[in-house]
Parts: structure tokens; sequence; C-alpha cells
């Protein structure tokens, strides 16, 4: 014979697959997050790469007087283009039709300038509400670097040395991994992945506790040989397996995007394994259940339906208030982190995707640190179903 809260949750779970409401918010919000970030991370991409597939144009007006410059622009894969002079609204006008990536005005008496080793001054006309500013550095670059080639021939015409120029040479060494700095980079999107957990199940909580008793069909259970926790435990693996489901679905999705895209090419790295991220979705199945269990108890307090849908939405956003002030405090990660309802889970995903050795207890702290509320909703759920003014809603 099968236990009873188990042919409550079956029965609960059939009812709930036949709601497409449910089912809607299911695959909604299973497929958005990692879709946004998979578009984000790839527009990211588009734009780093765009320069090499497309190449960059310097449209320089007076080329003729420095050939010099123009050669080391063609050595940087920087295609000049000679045209005549303009004047300001011309080269506006230029810039905004995105024919160049930026103009280069010499001006008329840079030649006689130069020769008598007086400032020779060039204008660089660039468009900065245009996203162009990766193109825009390298042109700077070698504007300085043609700028200190000249300043170092100068000197050493003088019999000095341009070594005196540096007076301090630094070298810099980055100790942190690609993986360290890929998870610092999108650690603020991961934690948005915990987020449907208090979205998946909330419909057939709702509608399966404070729904049934404005239809009058709670009272017909309540009538059966089943104690109130059976019914409300049957309930409640109803709603957070629904929770379960969708979080499972959407962090397999986002590591096969993050998996399929060319982060080298923008510096980042992802190299969390299969098995981590099944570790990661054993951690979060209890976080699934806490949700489930909080928009029970929720629902079980509400007077009505509408105003058990109002609480429960209000409540969903609470969860991630802990993710943003440790975000917005830039708090180093340390072991109470694993003791606060989803943080734990937003930082257990991102110190595993640094690649560092994390040992068992955060995932034990992080399964526990939302069982134990878990079970105290399910608790108070149960002890609310007992009183008979709540089930008549007088």
């Amino acid at each position: 014979m099968k236990p009873k809260f188990l042919v409550v949750f079956l029965k609960e779970f059939k009812e709930t697959l036949r709601d497409k409401r449910s089912l809607l918010l299911l695959a909604l919000f299973a497929l958005m997050y990692p879709v946004m970030l998979g578009y984000m991370l790839n527009q990211q991409i588009e734009r780093a790469t765009r320069p090499e597939r497309e190449g960059m144009e310097l449209a320089v007006i007076g080329a003729a007087q420095a050939p010099n410059l123009m050669a080391q622009f063609k050595q940087k894969n920087i295609t000049v283009q000679q045209i005549e002079p303009m004047d300001e609204d011309a080269i506006g006008e230029l810039l905004r039709s995105r024919r160049a990536v930026a103009v280069l005005r010499i001006g008329d008496k840079f030649t006689e300038n130069y020769q008598a080793m007086r400032p020779a001054q060039v204008e660089l006309w660039f468009d900065s509400a245009i996203d162009n500013g990766p193109r825009q550095r390298d042109i700077d670059l070698v504007l300085r670097e043609y700028n200190a080639d000249i300043a170092g021939a100068r000197l050493l015409a003088h019999g000095v040395s341009p070594v005196v120029m540096s007076p301090v040479k630094v070298q810099r060494y980055d100790t942190g991994s690609t993986a360290a700095r890929s998870a610092g980079l999108i650690g603020a999107i991961l934690g948005f992945l915990f987020f449907p957990a208090f979205i998946c199940g909330l419909s057939a909580a709702v509608d399966s506790t404070a729904g049934e008793r404005e239809r009058r069909s709670l009272e017909v259970l309540m009538a059966q040989p089943v104690r109130p926790s059976e019914l409300i435990i049957g309930k409640w693996l109803t709603s957070g397996l629904l929770a379960v489901i969708g979080i499972t679905l959407e962090l397999a999705l986002a590591h096969a995007i993050l998996s399929w895209l060319p982060l080298e090419e923008i510096g980042m790295v992802w190299r969390v394994t299969s098995f981590d991220l099944a570790m990661v979705c054993l951690a979060s199945v209890p976080l699934s259940m806490l949700a489930a269990s909080v928009h029970i108890a929720l629902a079980m307090n509400a007077k009505s339906f509408k105003e058990a849908q109002s609480m429960a939405s209000i409540v969903v956003l609470l969860p991630m208030i802990p993710g943003v002030v440790v975000s917005m405090m830039e708090l180093k990660t340390a072991m109470w982190m694993y003791a606060v309802p989803m943080l734990s889970n937003q930082t257990l995903l991102r110190e595993i995707a640094k690649g560092g050795d994390m040992g068992v207890a955060p995932f034990v702290l992080t399964f526990f640190s939302s069982l134990v509320p878990a079970l105290a909703g399910v608790a108070f759920a149960s002890w609310r179903l007992r009183s008979e003014r709540y089930v008549l809603a007088v």
C-alpha cells in the first residue's frame, strides 16, 4: 500500500501537468535566464572580435605629410583611407555614418614643425556615442608609440640616451587564473540562475492550498482518512519537484551555452565539469523545497487566493537581497555565506567556476541551510491546516 502522502503527491502532480499556466512558467524561466546569459556574452564576444573580422578603417586628412606614421598604422593592421580636407560638420557626418572608426586630421604645417623640432599638431576625431572603444584605443596606442619613437630618435641625435626618460621600469605579473577572472566577471549573472526556484513552483503551491480552499475542494480532502501533515507533504513535494525540474534544466542549459561559446576570445573560460554541475544541482534541491514550503506556508496563512498570490510574489524578491548586499559591499567569500539560503548556492557555483579546491563542507552547509527552514515551513503549514477556522475560511 502506498503511503498517503505519496498518493496526494501523485494526484497533485497529475493535476499540475494539466495546468498550462504552471508548465508555461516552468518552461519560461528554465529557458529565459540561460538564453539571456548566452546572448549577452555572445554580443560581448562579437564586439571584441569585430576588429579582427572587419579590420579598422582610419580616415586621414593630409596623409602625405606623415608617411612614417601611415606605415606604422598599416603595420598594426589599420587601413588608412586618404580623404580630402573637410570641415567639422562633414567630419561628424562621416563618423556618424560609421564609414570610418576615426578621422585623423594632419595640419598643413605638420612637416614644417616636425623638421623644426616643434610640436607637430594632429587632430584625432571620433564619436564616443558609437561603440568603437577597443579600436579607438588601438589607434591611440599607435600614436603614442610613434610619438615615443620620434622623441627617442631626437634624444639620440643630441647624445642623450632615451633611457633617461624612463627612470623606473615596471614589470607586471598577474597571478590570477583565467577561471578566477571569469567567475568574477560572470558571477553576478550566475546568481540569477537560482532565482526561478522561487517561481517555477509558485503557481502549483498557491493553487493547491489557497485555491482549493476558495473552491471548497480542500474540505473534501480533509474528510478523507489522511492526516493534515500528509496532505501538506504531498502538496509540498509537487511544488518542490516543479522547482527542482526548472532549476536543473536551467543550470544544464546554461552549462551547455557557456561550454559552447568561445569565451577565450574575451579572456574568459568556463571549466565547470558535468560532475560539478550535478553536485550543484543536488545541493540546490533543498533550495527548491524551501521555496515550495515558503509559498505553501504563506498561502495557508492568507485569507484569499488573490492575497496568497500577492504575498508570494513579494516574497520572491527577498532571497535576492543577501546576494545583492554581498556584491555591493564587495565581501570576500567566507564560510558563513554557505549558511544563508540562496546566497550559499550562488557562492557555491561561483567558487566552483573559479576552479579551486572546495572540499565537502560548502556542499553540506549549502544543502542543510535550505533544508532546515524548508522542514520548518512544512511543519507550520501542517499546524495551520489543523485549524477548522482556516479550512472553513471563517
